[in-house]
């Protein structure tokens, strides 16, 4: 019998192809060690994304391959993952407390982005990563009522920095905590741009891994202000496939390329309705718009929700699908949307400026 060696080991995890990474782990750098112990081989693997819902499974797949070894006798697969802070736009400062910024945008309104956003950000922290959520829409905000939370004041303890409302496991800060739900927002762009950027550098976030951003629509003042003030590590674009939503959807995404910010991917909202009582499927909003649109922009299409009246209840009443269902179907494509989303985010480039030291001339 031929000795067992680390390099038969590691090729048979190279045999395994990660569907969030699209790349088997020893080229993503998730292969951390191996140990050979006569026939017992232990396995550390290091994803770079939160994947509580899918460890089981991949530990389970890796054991097998690794038994498949000539000469494994007993197998140890230790699966873990950290998130790390990853690059963002030249000349943008870091917010404190927070690792990496997700901007969730979409070209024109009603096309569920805020519900995404929303459920995005419960999903990401399903699958274990601490979570905030930053109400962009300074006209229109809408996560103080999705999240549960309307008629929450934030706390500030010294009179400057505001604490963020919890709700859900989930930090979030939004104009709608400041002002009451029925007043209307009656400003002019620099005045909105003033108060984004407030909203997000006089929060006190705690030791977030992702700040997910529900833009308003559009590519005005907002936008321009997040690309150029504030460090987006990634954006998701929402979409539905309609051929009049897709047209916009092209213009938000090709505005994050012009301004260097990764778009990670595509959402398709509203994909196909099931008749709730005979369970027919039509496509209402015509078909394959959102994957078709990530194909021509080369980005990656990260998941297709239906049409589902309970999507739509379930943030009406404070309750979004991912926390109301968190068993049920539209909650797992929610959460396998994130494992996506963070998984495309895992791959882009760390970001080294808190290892260097300061240097002091004096």
């Amino acid at each position: 019998m031929s000795e067992l060696t680390r390099e038969a080991i590691e090729s048979a995890i190279k045999n395994y192809i990660d569907p969030y990474l699209d790349s088997d782990l020893v080229s993503a750098k998730s292969l951390k060690e191996i140990e050979i112990d006569g026939g017992h081989v232990t396995v550390q693997i290091e994803l770079g994304f939160p994947a509580k819902g899918y460890v089981d499974e991949l530990g389970a797949k890796l054991t097998e391959m690794v038994k498949g070894v000539e000469g494994v006798t007993e197998v140890t697969m230790n699966v873990s993952w950290k998130v790390v802070s990853h690059a963002v736009q030249k000349g943008v400062q870091a917010v404190n407390g927070v690792k990496n910024i997700i901007a969730v945008a979409s070209g024109k309104g009603g096309v569920g982005k805020s519900t995404t956003a929303v459920n995005l950000a419960l999903a990401l922290s399903a699958e274990g990563a601490n979570v905030g959520m930053l109400d962009a829409d300074i006209y229109g905000p809408s996560q103080p009522r999705m999240l549960g939370a309307q008629g929450a004041k934030p706390e500030s303890p010294d009179g400057k920095m505001l604490k963020p409302v919890n709700s859900y496991h989930i930090q979030s800060m939004s104009i709608g905590y400041l002002v009451e739900e029925d007043t209307p927002m009656i400003w002019r762009g620099p005045m909105v741009t003033q108060a984004l950027e407030q909203l997000l550098k006089e929060t006190m976030w705690e030791d977030l891994d992702y700040l997910v951003i529900d833009l308003p629509p559009g590519t005005g003042d907002t936008q321009l202000t997040l690309a150029q003030k504030i460090p987006v590590s990634g954006a998701v674009i929402v979409t539905t496939p309609q051929d009049i939503a897709l047209l916009d959807a092209v213009k938000g995404l090709k505005m994050f390329e012009k301004v260097e910010v990764p778009v990670l991917g595509v959402v398709e909202n509203m994909s196909i309705h099931i008749c709730s009582n005979c369970g027919h499927e039509e496509h209402i909003f015509a078909e394959g718009g959102g994957r078709r649109m990530a194909e021509d922009e080369q980005v990656d299409f990260l998941g297709g929700l239906p049409l589902d009246k309970t999507i739509r209840s379930d943030t009406d009443e404070g309750k979004p699908t991912v926390v109301a269902d968190p068993e049920g179907q539209i909650a797992t494509i929610y959460r396998d949307i994130a494992r996506r989303t963070s998984a495309k985010l895992a791959q882009q480039k760390k970001d080294f400026t808190t290892k260097f030291p300061n240097i002091v001339i004096q």
